[in-house]
């Protein structure tokens, strides 16, 4: 017999009720989110200047970031130091995926830091990020310009010919969002198992960071 808290057992049109009662309220979560992607869409935008970044390879601009693509996502990764890794955004990184998806839609994937390229180069060969584009702002005012903060951040950018201009940025929950694992874990009976989860008693949790 399991020691952990569980659900508990009912007869299976009772289930059905339940859920059903929840299903109301997520697809209310739904349009309301369909609403906001609405007003996402209406937003201005600001230009941005050029940037020059160096790549494992040699200089890129911000521009070449974008490849052939008319927008961009790009995610500024911490620099938590010479010999250090941000942990949230290592684990925000090994959830990038299926960037062919993306560029179906017309946008490029970018990540940058202010690490040194040869700590960037290290780490992305050690995690098997190879499928990832990476740059170092290192020596640039992007991140200060970015607003950045020294934290991480998700900005999008739109260009139209050689002009850049940022559409869009999110940071905290609002890129924890976007994470598979996350996303998918938010649909289990436990969660993502976190000590800031309203969760019922008994539940496994365990603390947030740590």
């Amino acid at each position: 017999m399991s020691e952990t808290a569980m659900p508990p057992v009912v007869p299976v049109d009772e289930w059905a009720r339940a859920r059903a009662e929840l299903l109301v309220a997520e697809k209310r979560v739904t349009r309301e989110m369909d609403r906001i992607a609405a007003q996402r869409r209406r937003l201005p935008m600001v230009r941005f200047g050029e940037y020059t970044f160096t790549a494992a390879d040699g200089p890129v601009t911000l521009l070449e970031l974008f490849g052939e693509h008319r927008q961009l996502a790009l995610y500024q990764f911490m620099d938590a130091g010479p010999d250090a890794f941000c942990g949230g955004c290592t684990y925000f990184t090994k959830n990038v995926a299926n960037l062919a998806g993306l560029a179906g839609n017309d946008v490029a994937w970018a990540t940058v830091s202010d690490m040194p390229i040869e700590q960037m180069a290290g780490y992305w060969k050690e995690m098997g990020w190879e499928h990832i584009p990476f740059a170092s702002s290192a020596g640039t005012t992007f991140s200060a310009d970015c607003g950045v903060g020294g934290g991480f951040l998700l900005s999008m950018f739109l260009r139209d010919g050689d002009n850049v201009f940022r559409t869009y940025t999110t940071g905290q929950r609002g890129v924890d969002r976007l994470l598979f694992s996350t996303s998918v874990s938010d649909l289990a009976a436990y969660g993502r198992q976190q000590e800031w989860e309203d969760s019922p008693a008994g539940w496994p949790q365990k603390p947030t960071y740590g």
